[in-house]
């Protein structure tokens, strides 16, 4: 089970914190209370920072043979650096893990410089590990409509049914990450078509909501054996609580084994697959960032490599002389 978030520092484990020096198990709180509220950080990416932090505090730890203290961050030094993200790929983290934790560092060392607390020069000379250019991997229209259509054929409860319907059809119909999906609760009912989404970084959008998605929200909360009082969950799960994404995650995993859809059908990919279908049916990039929440352009520019790529099998396909 994870640790619950406290709500003054970023996720940094007490073990991890029992390892600083005073003054920087300190600046640690100020830090998190400063992500937290200032930065309005979603509790996901706090964990995420404060895990990757957490492990290079433990590497300096070993590495020093003492407890770290903020002069003791100040003065690490590229090879320093360079041992941590050799250690780290020893013990099998990827480049995009690597990367991750890079940023989490470096998000806490660029703060402490601009709160004048210390400056650690060696930083901005860490390379970043080169990763991957991946791009996004959407569902067919065909395939994303039987996904739908047959996500509760497995539920031995007609609620469940249309709860997992209602999920998958929301996630394709609107683009909603998961997350986003799963925190919405029945004062979020979509109003005169519209359905009122926060994202990252606590950051509200507004999403246009077809009548077919804002049926299948209706008859889930209709079926549902638990109260629609206002606060509560519109997705549940069995015993009343708000439903886990593990839970989602693997009602769609056996829905694909059923359909012999392809492992890309996640739902995340439901999200990827609004965005492409919008793109190749005539919708502007400008219109895709703003239904998807994405703080900057190039995040959605992705889609247009994806298109791209359809294109070219396309015509590789059809051409005489391809």
């Amino acid at each position: 089970m994870a640790e619950p978030l406290n709500e003054n520092r970023a996720p940094v484990k007490p073990a991890i914190l029992a390892l600083c020096a005073g003054d920087l198990a300190d600046a640690l709180d100020r830090w998190g209370a400063w992500l937290r509220i200032e930065k309005n950080l979603s509790r996901h990416t706090l964990r995420a920072y404060g895990g990757d932090v957490g492990n290079f505090i433990a590497f300096l730890f070993d590495h020093k043979g003492k407890n770290p203290g903020l002069n003791d961050l100040s003065e690490v030094s590229l090879r320093d650096f360079r041992a941590w993200m050799a250690r780290k790929a020893m013990d099998g983290a990827s480049n995009a893990s690597r990367a991750r934790s890079l940023s989490g560092v470096k998000n806490l060392l660029t703060w402490l410089d601009k709160q004048g607390v210390m400056h650690n020069a060696a930083i901005k000379t860490v390379r970043t590990p080169k990763q991957a250019h991946k791009l996004p991997r959407p569902l067919h229209e065909k395939q994303a409509k039987s996904l739908i259509e047959c996500a509760g054929m497995l539920e031995r409860q007609d609620w469940i049914g249309a709860r997992n319907i209602a999920l998958f059809t929301l996630l394709y119909g609107c683009g909603l990450r998961i997350d986003e999906a799963l925190s919405l609760n029945t004062e979020h009912m979509p109003c005169d078509g519209v359905l009122r989404v926060v994202g990252k970084g606590r950051k509200e959008r507004m999403v246009p909501v077809l009548p077919i998605v804002e049926r299948a929200l209706k008859d889930a909360l209709a079926q549902s054996p638990f109260p629609s009082d206002k606060g509560a969950p519109i997705f549940r799960g069995a015993r009343g609580g708000r439903l886990n994404q593990g839970v989602a995650q693997k009602a769609m995993r056996d829905i694909r084994k059923m359909l012999g859809l392809p492992e890309n059908a996640t739902p995340h990919a439901l999200r990827h697959s609004f965005a492409t279908h919008l793109l190749q049916n005539g919708a502007n990039l400008r219109e895709i960032q703003e239904l998807l929440g994405h703080a900057s352009l190039s995040t959605t520019q992705r889609y247009t490599e994806i298109n791209a790529e359809e294109l070219l099998k396309i015509y590789k396909a059809a051409h005489p002389r391809a």
